[in-house]
């Protein structure tokens, strides 16, 4: 259990230091917009499919 919340932890500071490098290096506000969007559903499908086999639902990979 505590590697599943250290799991997820490492994947929110990732995802953090990520739109902090977009707000810093891409200039352009609508092609930031999407990275930000892109880069919030990669961590939220990552969080998820640690989540799922605790919920009892079979893995994806």
């Amino acid at each position: 259990m505590i590697s599943l919340v250290i799991g997820i932890l490492i994947i929110v500071v990732v995802g953090a230091i990520l739109f902090w490098a977009i707000d810093k290096f891409c200039t352009d506000g609508r092609l930031a917009q999407l990275l930000k969007i892109l880069v919030a559903l990669v961590c939220l499908g990552a969080i998820i499919s640690r989540l799922l086999p605790i919920l009892g639902y079979p893995a994806f990979f």
